[in-house]
């Protein structure tokens, strides 16, 4: 489309055109460089064919031609407009207004996208640009599109809320050129919807999709000259989403691999990266077998002579590669496979084919790649060999071989190339389809349609018509969409609706696709057996040259075409075509290939059995070998111009099916830098991509659109009064219109219509392009009148007031100016008469102080003179005579050294002289002695040989002599040397000498000249001395008035010092202080994240094992290994999931609420844990389980340090020896708690078990010693020892007998009756022991294994058996035992009754016959009432020995009869464990190891239970122990009546316990605490916690729960009963937990147990019985501390639990105030028509919105201040702390601040000034509503600050002269938000200016100068959250006085 074809018709009138194009007007016109410039009028236009303009930029003045009246300039839009989110909303909608508000948002704003109608543009930044951040996400999410700035985020929202609410499938098509950003678009939206439609998996889906991101990259993406990584394929993705909008899937259709790049390349590009990466890998140990070489070294990787990508590292792609083929499950065996596949097809690249003689070709033996290739896949060279250089025609009767031409084998070779690589392309996108596979049934899904766009090079080949082709299909598409929207536009308004007429492209398509269109003559020219390139060109233009106007000819080809397409014209060279079309491949290769000796290569090539299968990948260009058919048959494969119609038919279907969304990627510039654009580049590619189009068919009907409110409150200026219908806006709007458009009104039965011009819509006015600028001017025009008059008078005024001013001002000037004058003239004549005076008295003072001066001065230069002479000639004189002494001793020694030197000299050249004449006058003798004479005669024979001999001897000799004088010599040289070493020693000391003397005497004279000086110094020192002397006299005084001076002056900065340092100590311990605040407040915030991180885990896991209940057990519900053990998996933490929504009743059975119970009622078993699963379980110990440890190591420490201080103690009264008993150490006691303290794995719980287990031995051996000295002292006291009950029983009977008739020795039938009865008791106590025995060896821990009794009982059933036996026998022999104690009172009674004789047989026996001694003093009566006491307590103990037998009967029983229950249970789990632990894919050892862990812990806190009840029994045996001894000596005393009392006060105790009913006293005193049965606690948490309702608890006391639940506790501390007290508090826990999960909507509910908790919290601090919680306690509150426990650890318990409530609570009440903040703090316009809207394009009007104006209206700012005022209300009916009170509301300020400056930032919209008043006013309303609830000063305010300094920044004048004041006011925002605000500043109207570029540079260099370590983000973190603190807080009321109202149904509690 031309230029001129963008022209758009502005439907003006001549008289209106007259109006518009006036001098001054702004238009545009064309250019070449920049395609449009910006020019303004300098003349009129009244028609002429010629009109005079200035450019803007250049201030040139031109002469613009008109040629047609209907094709005027275009104009230009009003200043508010330019920079506008949508280009539909432009007044004037033409090409250079598109361009340049593009160029506009994208230099100067930095904005990379824009809204075009439903397009949305996104122009490459070539920059990573922090936009795409987490919160961003977040700010988008559930947003309106038109209402946040353009983003790629809202058009994927935008898709996502259609899918969503519609469930209609959604469609987002991303196009643009190579290098336009396509393929990060398209990454971008699949992380939104990851993000926003993340399920359980924590998007998964998509890290897959990403993660095939490499591998398609490296597959598919090659380097060209417009793009390093250019997408060489097109691709969908279908995201899948199930009925939850979760995505559960994916599936990638490819579309067109550019195949052709895969053997040749053109200059300065690269084939596809992944052969690249393989050579940049090629040292890999794996990669050496592959024989890879460098790029260069290859012929495929070479064409291009680029081999390398600036920045790019192709070994770490690769590694990026591998890691994602991993990632998405393919095994290393095939990517190694895949890898060696693509080296392979490398090194066939550089197979050689020479030619051979004739039309035959052939390959050398010696060509080492062809031997490489067939090894790396897998087939035989020879094969391969023979098939490259020939091919098989097949015929009737025979299969006849054919030579290959060399140019037809090196065809066939780079088409078995390709062919290969196809292959592996498609193998691969088919292996990560399966990986993003899903099993869960898709409802509905989103595409991603990432596809090429249109190209045009100076070389058109075959890929670039399809490219284009597939563009012309899409671009159809899009046209009727957004026909289809606009009609859809009218048809709701209610407008007649006439055709718009917009470029249809299906005569283009019909050109292309139709039957004998140019796809069709194509496939039937490649059918052709000698078909060519030229032979179908001329085809083409026979049928279609001259008859459809889209194809056309080249004027100088004869084998090219051209069709004009929708973006351009396009010349394709059809050199080419057919060979591509077709796609050969030699049967005889593939079949090599299907031979191939590796399972991978062979399946790439197998056959295809059904390839129109649906299970196919659509649009997958596979190829397949072309067979041979007999008889010329021709193949029926399809070519690739078929399939790629095919798969674009069936994308177009898929696409109608969707709902489209559009986004265009513009690629601004060629050299890839950042924010540079090209208007040439970018213009081609808006009419490449669409977008023109777009504006071209919103032009063509009603592109502008104003709701009736909205024309009304910015056009209202133009109206009359007399015409405003406040009532009815469309009446005004209709009135308004009717009289400033002028035009051809007509009347019609619905009114003054103009439909040339605008329409009237049921909510909308329509107008025609050019109508809303027409309407701006004339309220541009009206505003400048109205000003004008305004100004006019308000000038006069100002000039009449100046006037005045400045009249009254010169009055007032001239009357103080005269007398000012008057009075400075007589202050001058008084000043001039002192100044004489004063000069007189000074000028003769100075006289005489100068004379004065000058004498004594002379005075002293002279005596100083005088002296300093007299010691320079004295230095003189000294000096002197010590030269002369000096001399004298140095020339004297230096003669004398002189004369010793040369009498040496002469002495050793005399001796020197003498030894050389002595050796000559040796040297003539011998010669002498030599030449005798008969010797000659003698030996004349032998005289020639003597003369040798001779001659050899005296070379001898002389040699000797030689040597000798020699050694002499050196000798004497040594003798010299040493010598000569003396003398240069004494030499250098004499030398020393005289240079010390030299020294002396050069210091002599120096010293001497110092005393001259001196001399003359001290002359001159005491004149000046004497002068001085006379100064400083004078100056003392003058320097003690400044000393004065100064030291008041020292003295009062000496105070400021102080004060200042005062001041500067308290600031830098303020500073201090809030630096350690601050720490502590992160230490805090840390640990409550940790608590919301625990919570939010705790949660998942609950998800996860409802997720594997629901896998694991489809068809109804199983039994797991964790009912083995049902408590090791719920520790006090555990809490039940959301889903749980009814409370269990309580039921005949005890319930599982804790620790210490004994099983679960119909409790639904937990899933089965996995080994990982159970390994983290077992990491966090149970903590009640550790708890009780330490409370138990803490009781045998008391018990064990009691002991020994009464052993010690009894030692010290009655010492003894023997062996001392083992008493473990306190070191040893220390190291235990130490342990228990780091207690980190169930092991070391074991060995704290057997610990125990030896603590208690030990404490039973002390109290066992104890007691043996006790009953030592007691035998030596009263004469018998007591050793066992059952003595003691005994010797009660022998008193009972001796007291009651007389001495049993001389009774022999009493003795022998008491000797019976002797012999049952010996024998019951060996019963009883042998009970006992059997009894302690079933509950005492076991020291050598590491499972307890209970484990064993579960691994072996027989023993249970056994067991139960043993028990069966107990039972028996305690009945057996109160048989024969019945038996034996009986018989007691009948000896009694025969024993009751006479008085006279009394007196006879006992009194010697005395009948009157007997009963003399009344004996028998006293006898007979101690019998009588005897017998009754004798009746007592039998009684309370049958109940004691009667219980312990019945709970053996209900022990029996839970062992059986317990014994079928654990056979159950062992069964299913059995079963589940072969089902599952974990190891057994793993497993059995995990389920041990936890029978471990179970088994553990079993085991102590049952250790504390022994113990129970043992404490309680050894008090009867200890009464039986009182008793007995009491008995033996006689006092048997204090013995009743004691038992009838131990029965009524006993009876009370029981439930009989007591007297009570009125009076009686309450003790603060309440009782309750171990049984009703269930009840205890469903009544108090479940289910009390909101309603009920604000009419009780505040914080009654929390009152009565530590009641509770203390009973449990007053009884000192650990178990009670621990299974109490972690049922609370869990209770508190489930009921807030369970209700977590209720905002009444969770700020109840908000306010309960804390109230817990406190209470448990306040009675603590620590000092510091009680300050402010009474002494009442003081007696109700607890006395016996320390739950310090349970108040960090519930401390944690507070902070999870309160995170909960936060987390609602922001859900319910998100949707409330934007239209309460940002659109609420509290101010009537302070602001003024501006026209909005599509994007404002969202069709996933059903109507957004009635949300607006509902949530205003009036909602967010009643949610406000019932946040408030409720958290004060429920008591909550106020401290909390305030951190609520500050931690809702800041996101209600955060969420509004976040939306801020992104609408531009608001960033105007008035916006900024009306926001500022909005904030200042939640101000004053913190002062009105007095919580000002919660620090709420504050968090309020960005957003008011947001609002403050659009208020401001923006000038240079700003700039410094800007920056001080916008301290809390950061230098990106405050760039933003000023970038998305916007005039609303004309007669504000924007913000300049230059000043916002300014902004920021000062921000950066002044703000250098801030954090440089754009939006708040609004999740943040203030750490939590939960200041102590007591109570007043005491517990003592609170009631439980019958409301609450706790009958069952009893008030102590």
């Amino acid at each position: 489309m031309t230029s001129a074809e963008l022209y758009v018709q502005t439907f003006l009138k001549d008289s209106e055109i007259a109006q518009v194009y006036v001098k001054g007007a702004r238009i545009w016109v064309p250019d070449e460089e920049k395609v449009w410039v910006g020019a303004e009028l300098l003349e009129n236009y009244t028609g002429q064919s010629a009109i005079k303009i200035q450019i803007e930029d250049s201030a040139e003045e031109r002469s613009y031609t008109i040629k047609d009246k209907k094709r005027l300039p275009h104009l230009r839009n009003p200043e508010i407009l330019i920079g506008e989110n949508d280009l539909t909303s432009l007044s004037y909608l033409n090409e250079p207004e598109v361009l340049y508000n593009l160029q506009v948002r994208f230099l100067e704003r930095n904005c990379i996208y824009t809204y075009c109608g439903i397009v949305l543009v996104a122009i490459n930044p070539y920059q990573q640009l922090p936009i795409y951040g987490n919160e961003l996400i977040q700010m988008y999410s559930g947003q309106d599109m038109g209402t946040m700035d353009p983003h790629i985020f809202a058009v994927a929202e935008e898709a996502f809320k259609l899918m969503s609410r519609f469930d209609k499938n959604q469609s987002i098509i991303v196009s643009g050129e190579s290098g336009a950003g396509k393929t990060v678009s398209a990454k971008y939206a699949m992380r939104y919807f990851a993000m926003v439609g993340g399920s359980q998996t924590e998007t998964q889906v998509e890290q897959k999709v990403l993660a095939s991101n490499p591998i398609m990259e490296a597959i598919g993406n090659a380097k060209t000259t417009r793009n390093d990584n250019s997408s060489r394929f097109g691709k969908y993705i279908e995201i899948s989403f199930n009925k939850k909008n979760e995505i559960i899937g994916a599936h990638m259709r490819t579309y067109l691999l550019e195949k052709s790049r895969v053997v040749f390349q053109a200059a300065e590009e690269r084939n596809y990266h992944i052969f690249y990466q393989l050579c940049a890998s090629r040292d890999l140990p794996e990669f050496k077998k592959f024989c890879l070489l460098s790029p260069e070294d290859f012929y495929y990787t070479s064409h291009g002579m680029a081999p390398e990508i600036d920045g790019v590292d192709d070994a770490e792609d690769m590694l990026s590669a591998r890691e994602a083929l991993s990632m998405l499950g393919i095994a290393e065996k095939d990517q190694l496979m895949i890898f060696q596949i693509q080296a392979a097809v490398l090194h066939f690249g550089n197979v050689k084919i020479h030619e051979a003689d004739g039309e035959s070709s052939q390959i050398k033996k010696d060509d080492k790649h062809l031997s490489i290739m067939c090894k790396l896949l897998g087939i035989e060279e020879s094969q391969m060999r023979m098939w490259l250089c020939h091919k098989k025609i097949v015929t009737v009767g025979e299969v006849l071989t054919k030579p290959l031409t060399l140019t037809q084998a090196s065809f066939a070779q780079d088409a078995l190339a390709k062919h290969i690589y196809a292959q592996t392309f498609d193998w691969i996108v088919e292996k990560i389809n399966r990986a993003l596979h899903s099993g869960t049934k898709s409802t509905k899904f989103i595409g991603v349609l990432d596809i090429y766009g249109f190209e045009t090079f100076e070389v058109n080949s075959f890929e670039q018509f399809c490219i284009n082709y597939a563009n012309e299909k899409l671009q159809q598409i899009f046209n009727m969409h957004v026909f289809k929207l606009e009609q859809e536009e009218y048809v709701r308004e209610a407008i007649e609706w006439s055709f718009i007429d917009f470029y249809d492209n299906q005569p283009c398509i019909d050109l292309i696709e139709s039957k004998l269109g140019i796809l069709d003559l194509l496939d039937e020219e490649c059918k052709m057996p000698k078909g060519s390139d030229e032979n179908w060109c001329q085809k083409l233009y026979d049928k279609h040259l001259g008859k459809a106007r889209h194809f056309e000819k080249p004027r100088m080809s004869r084998s090219a075409f051209i069709i004009n397409h929708f973006a351009d014209r396009v010349e394709y060279q059809a050199d080419g075509f057919l060979e591509k079309n077709r796609d050969t491949v030699l049967e005889d290769h593939i079949n090599i290939l299907r031979a191939s000796e590796f399972e991978l290569v062979a399946e790439l090539f197998e056959e295809k059995v059904d390839p129109n299968e649906k299970k196919s990948r659509a649009g997958s260009a596979t190829t397949h070998p072309m067979r041979q058919a007999p008889k010329g048959g021709r193949s029926n494969k399809k070519t690739v111009g078929s399939q790629f119609r095919e798969s674009l038919h069936k994308l177009m279907e898929t696409l109608n099916a969707t709902t489209p969304h559009y986004i265009r990627c513009i690629k601004p510039n060629d050299v890839k830098e950042a924010f540079i654009f090209e208007p040439k580049r970018a213009v081609e590619q808006l009419r490449a991509c669409g977008v023109l189009e777009t504006i071209r068919i919103s032009a063509a009907g009603y592109p502008s659109r104003w709701t009736y409110p909205e024309f009304f409150q910015r056009y209202r200026v133009l109206a009359q009064s007399k015409d405003i219908n406040r009532s009815d806006h469309r009446k005004t709007c209709e009135n308004v219109l009717a009289k400033v458009i002028q035009g051809s009104v007509k009347k019609t039965p619905r009114g003054l219509e103009d439909p040339d011009k605008y329409r009237f819509g049921k909510t909308k006015i329509f107008f025609r392009a050019g109508q809303v600028a027409y309407l701006e001017k004339l309220r541009s025009d009206k505003l400048k009148a109205c000003g004008i008059m305004i100004q006019k008078h308000v000038k006069g005024w100002l000039a009449r007031r100046r006037y005045q001013r400045i009249i009254k001002s010169v009055s007032l000037l001239q009357k103080y100016g005269r007398g000012l004058l008057a009075r400075r003239h007589a202050k001058f004549l008084r000043e001039t008469h002192s100044a004489t005076c004063i000069q007189k008295r000074w000028k003769g003072y100075k006289a005489r102080t100068k004379y004065l001066q000058v004498r004594k001065a002379t005075v002293v230069i002279q005596s100083a003179i005088r002296g300093y002479f007299g010691r320079m000639l004295f230095k003189k004189e000294l000096h002197e005579h010590r030269a002369v002494t000096i001399q004298k001793m140095v020339r004297s020694y230096l003669a004398r050294k002189r004369y010793k030197r040369v009498m040496r000299g002469i002495i050793l050249l005399q001796s020197h002289y003498r030894r050389r004449k002595a050796k000559k006058e040796l040297k003539h003798l011998k010669i002498e002695a030599k030449s005798v004479e008969h010797i000659k005669n003698v030996n004349k024979g032998l005289e020639n040989k003597i003369i040798q001999l001779q001659q050899k001897l005296d070379s001898k000799n002389k040699e000797g002599m030689t040597l000798k004088e020699q050694e002499v010599y050196i000798k004497q040289l040594k003798g010299e040397i040493e010598k000569l070493r003396s003398s240069n020693e004494e030499g250098k000391k004499s030398s020393n000498k005289v240079s010390e003397l030299m020294q002396q005497i050069k210091d002599l004279q120096e010293e001497l000249s110092k005393e001259r000086e001196d001399k003359q110094v001290l002359i001159t020192e005491k004149e000046e001395l004497m002068k001085e002397h006379t100064q400083i006299l004078s100056k003392l005084s003058e320097e003690k008035c400044h000393l004065k001076e100064e030291l008041e002056e020292a003295t009062l900065k000496r105070e400021q010092q102080e004060i200042k340092t005062d001041d500067e100590l308290k600031v830098k311990l303020e500073e201090a202080k809030k630096v350690l605040q601050a720490e502590f407040d992160s230490e805090r915030s840390h640990h409550q994240r940790l608590v919301k991180e625990h919570a939010r885990l705790q949660q998942r896991l609950e998800n996860l094992q409802s997720e594997m209940a629901v896998l694991t057990s489809p068809g109804g519900h199983k039994r797991t290994p964790s009912d083995i053990s049902a408590i090791s998996l719920e520790s006090y933490t555990s809490s039940v999931s959301p889903d749980e929504v009814k409370y269990e009743e309580e039921g005949a059975e005890d319930k599982d609420q804790g620790y210490g119970t004994k099983k679960k009622k119909k409790a639904p078993a937990p899933p089965p844990p996995s080994a990982t699963a159970i390994e983290k379980e077992m990491k966090d110990i149970d903590i009640g389980l550790v708890l009780k440890l330490q409370n138990k190591v803490k009781e045998l420490e008391r018990q064990r340090t009691e002991l020994e201080e009464r052993l010690e103690h009894m030692e010290e009264e009655t010492p003894r020896g023997g062996s001392s008993t083992a008493v473990i150490s306190n070191s040893a006691f220390d190291a235990l708690k130490q342990q228990l303290v780091n207690a980190d794995d169930v092991q070391l719980v074991i060995k704290l078990q057997k610990r125990i287990a030896e603590l208690e031995m030990t404490k039973s051996k002390l109290a066992d010693e104890l007691d043996e000295r006790e009953d030592e002292e007691d035998e030596d006291r009263s004469g018998f020892k007591i050793t066992t009950p059952e003595f003691a029983y005994n010797n009660l009977k022998n008193i009972n007998g001796v007291n009651g008739v007389s001495n049993t020795d001389r009774v022999d039938g009493k003795k022998k009756k008491m000797q019976e009865l002797q012999n049952e008791n010996d024998k019951l106590k060996r019963e009883v022991s042998k009970l006992m025995k059997s009894i302690s060896e079933n509950v005492s821990f076991e020291k050598g294994g590491t499972n307890s009794p209970a484990g064993k009982e579960f691994m072996d059933s027989k023993k249970i058996e056994d067991q139960m036996r043993v028990f069966r026998e107990q039972f028996t022999a305690m009945s057996d035992e109160l048989e024969r104690r019945r038996e034996e009172c009986l018989q007691l009674r009948a000896m009694l009754a025969e024993k009751s004789i006479t008085t006279h047989a009394i007196a006879k026996e006992s009194y010697g016959g005395m009948d009157d001694i007997v009963n003399e003093d009344n004996e028998l009566a006293l006898a007979y009432r101690t019998q009588k006491e005897l017998n009754r307590l004798l009746e007592n103990q039998l009684q309370k020995t049958e109940k004691d037998a009667k219980k312990k009967e019945d709970r053996l029983k209900r022990e029996i009869r839970d062992l059986k229950q317990e014994n079928e249970a654990a056979q159950k789990a062992i069964n299913q464990y059995n079963s589940i632990t072969r089902n599952l894919q974990l190891g057994p050892e793993a497993k059995i190891e995990a389920t041990m862990q936890h029978e471990i812990t179970r088994l553990t806190s079993e085991n102590l239970d049952l250790r504390e009840k022994a113990d129970k029994q043992s404490d309680q045996i050894r008090k009867m122990k200890k009464m039986l001894k009182v008793y007995a000596k009491k008995l033996k005393e006689g006092d048997v009546a204090e013995i009743e009392a004691e038992l009838e006060r131990d029965d009524k105790q006993k009876s009370s316990d029981n439930g009989v009913a007591t007297v009570k006293h009125l009076d009686r005193t309450y003790m603060g605490m309440l009782e309750y049965k171990k049984e009703d606690e269930p009840q205890l948490i469903k009544c108090l916690i479940m289910d009390l309702k909101p309603k009920v608890a604000q009419g009780l006391l505040p914080g009654l729960p929390s009152y009565v639940l530590f009641m509770c506790v203390r009973h449990t501390d007053y009884i000192n009963d650990d178990e009670k007290v621990r299974t109490l508090l972690t049922n609370t826990i869990n209770g508190i937990k489930k009921c807030v999960k369970k209700h977590n909507k209720e905002l009444d509910r969770v700020i109840l147990w908000l306010a309960n908790t804390c109230r817990l919290l406190h209470t448990l601090k306040q009675y603590s019985g620590e000092k510091a919680f009680q300050t402010e306690n009474t002494s009442r509150q003081n007696e109700h501390c607890l006395r016996n426990f320390d739950l310090s650890e349970y108040r960090q318990v519930f401390s944690d639990l507070a902070v999870w409530i309160y995170q909960t609570l936060i987390k609602h009440m922001e859900e319910v105030l998100q949707p409330m903040v934007v239209p309460a703090i940002l659109d609420h316009e509290a101010i009537a028509g302070l602001t003024a809207s501006k026209p909005v394009g599509m994007r404002g009007r969202s069709s996933s919105s059903a109507n957004p104006d009635e949300e607006v209206r509902e949530l205003s700012l009036d909602s967010l201040m009643k949610a406000l005022n019932k946040y408030n209300q409720i958290l004060s009916q429920n008591a909550v702390d106020p401290e909390l009170v305030k951190q609520v509301f500050r931690q809702l300020y800041y996101y209600i601040g955060s969420n509004a400056l976040n939306n801020l930032l992104l609408r531009k919209d608001m960033c105007n000034w008035s916006k900024g008043m009306q926001i500022r006013y909005n904030l200042s309303h939640l101000e004053q509503w913190l002062r009105d609830n007095k919580l000002n000063e919660s620090g709420a305010q504050d968090t309020l600050e960005p957003i008011t300094q947001a609002s403050q920044l659009l208020q401001a004048r923006k000038s240079d002269a700003d700039v410094e004041s800007i920056c001080e006011m916008c301290s809390k925002l950061t230098t990106p938000q405050i760039v933003k605000i000023l970038n998305l500043y916007t005039p609303v109207d004309e007669f504000e200016e924007r913000v300049p570029i230059s000043f916002i540079r300014k902004i920021q260099e000062r921000l950066k100068s002044v703000k250098h370590d801030e954090d440089n983000t754009l939006l708040i973190d609004a999740k943040y959250s203030f750490p939590v603190t939960f200041p102590f807080n007591p109570s007043t009321i005491t517990l003592d006085s609170i009631d439980i109202p019958e409301s609450l149904h706790l009958d069952f509690l009893t008030r102590v």
